[in-house]
């Protein structure tokens, strides 16, 4: 651990680790890579250095769960496997880090998706105050108002129409995530 002293290790949700189902190789994406800021791809080669203890530019695979284990995160060693052989394209056992950002961007992308899907479930609740699950439109239309006082009445038609798509006349929680978010 002292190899690590002074470096801020990134730690993922437990249930990103063999837990949940949904959790297969096919799910990793180079391009979630793409959305890490420049400050947390610095965090991620300064942990990987650390464990790189004789400055290959690359670190066993099977250092990965060793890491996952100090960092106390749990995992399934053949969901671990499975995606260690998929990020490890050249098959050579050793992780550059291109490959350990790929693995690690996949968590920290989805980590902070959780994040931004709990802000807005709170402020769901906060529109929500009978707490039926669903909010007016009325109240939707006074919320897009106030993002954007500039949307004419029939914009915010179009766009109520459009989140509304069962024309209940409320907009439960997955409506309204798909319109902060753009996604179902």
């Amino acid at each position: 651990m002292s190899a690590l002293k002074g470096v801020q290790l990134i730690t993922f949700s437990p249930s990103k680790w063999g837990v949940s189902p949904w959790m297969h190789a096919e799910d990793l994406d180079s391009s979630y890579a793409d959305e890490l800021p420049a400050e947390q791809i610095a965090v991620l080669r300064k942990a990987f250095e650390a464990f790189d203890s004789q400055k290959s530019g690359s670190i066993p695979c099977d250092m990965v769960a060793d890491i996952l284990r100090l960092m106390g995160q749990p995992f399934d060693k053949r969901i671990l496997e499975e995606l260690i052989d998929e990020v490890d394209a050249d098959k050579s056992g050793r992780l550059e880090f291109e490959e350990f950002v790929t693995l690690a961007a996949k968590f920290i992308v989805e980590e902070d998706d959780e994040a931004m899907q709990k802000e807005l479930k709170e402020a769901f609740r906060l529109y929500d105050k009978e707490g039926n699950g669903y909010i007016p439109t009325s109240c939707l239309r006074e919320i897009l108002r106030e993002l954007d006082d500039q949307l004419t009445d029939r914009e915010l038609d179009m766009m109520i129409e459009e989140i509304d798509t069962d024309g209940s006349g409320t907009v439960d929680f997955d409506e309204f995530m798909e319109m902060m978010t753009g996604e179902v």
